[in-house]
């Protein structure tokens, strides 16, 4: 799902080298919407560019079976300034999506604010060998990027081209990103859920799950993260530079 109501307040300092870390709200902040409650873990970037890519670990975290219908997941996801034009790439854990309790590759994408649908809704499949929905191998790193080009927004999966999200989608006004974002997500029935991001292990703590190497195209920006977390209590962030972070958490009240 979309990030444009977690990142409505980052920003970053001209000049910053480092990643700002924000001040951690307090637990049990989860923002219910669309049906369900969602907890992030994110590292933001306010720019223009017309692509960014990351090296994600992909993990196996385990949903809650109490809450039916959620998911957790990790991706990047680039969004023009108002955050209602919004082109998704990452792995997800949900059992209702593809069946099974494994990490699968994913494709997402708004236009004008409105939900589409994964892994479809206008995605042109290019590649013979990754296709959306697959899935992905757990406790290894991966690469993942979005690039505009040639009219259109660009999947990438390990440096291979996915396929594409037609600029027509948007009536070709979609052509840059104001605000790219790479994050943890759990979405859950409840604002508290035992659904663990990651690999269940807290940012802060050692052998959490990660996103790194994150990189911009086409901006005269430096990549500098600001990380922040909604429900540390949950899930919180560690070890954060300009272009990386450790992510994940257990849940609460397991």
């Amino acid at each position: 799902m979309s990030v444009r109501r977690l990142v409505t307040a980052a920003t970053v300092a001209a000049g910053v080298v480092s990643a700002v870390v924000l001040p951690a709200p307090a637990a049990q902040a989860a923002t219910c919407w669309y049906g369900s409650c969602f907890s992030y873990v994110a590292g933001s970037q306010t720019t223009t560019a017309t692509g960014a890519a990351v090296t994600m670990l992909q993990a196996t975290p385990t949903l809650d079976g109490r809450q039916p219908g959620g998911h957790s997941l990790q991706e990047l996801a680039l969004q023009n300034s108002a955050q209602t034009s919004t082109v998704e790439v990452g792995w997800t854990v949900d059992s209702q999506l593809d069946g099974d309790s494994l990490p699968h590759l994913f494709v997402y994408h708004w236009v004008a604010g409105q939900e589409s649908c994964y892994n479809g809704c206008g995605f042109v499949q290019v590649s013979d060998s990754v296709r959306p929905g697959m899935a992905v191998a757990s406790g290894v790193a991966a690469d993942y990027a979005v690039l505009y080009s040639g009219g259109n927004w660009w999947i990438y999966y390990n440096s291979q081209a996915v396929g594409y999200f037609p600029g027509s989608l948007w009536g070709g006004s979609y052509t840059s990103a104001q605000l790219v974002t790479a994050f943890g997500e759990v979405a859950a029935t409840d604002p508290t859920s035992c659904t663990q991001m990651g690999d269940g292990r807290f940012g802060s703590g050692s052998g959490s799950s990660w996103i790194a190497d994150f990189q911009l195209f086409g901006s005269s920006d430096a990549p500098s993260l600001t990380v922040s977390a909604t429900d540390p209590g949950e899930y919180d962030a560690g070890s954060a530079t300009a272009t990386s972070f450790q992510l994940g958490g257990p849940g609460g009240a397991c």
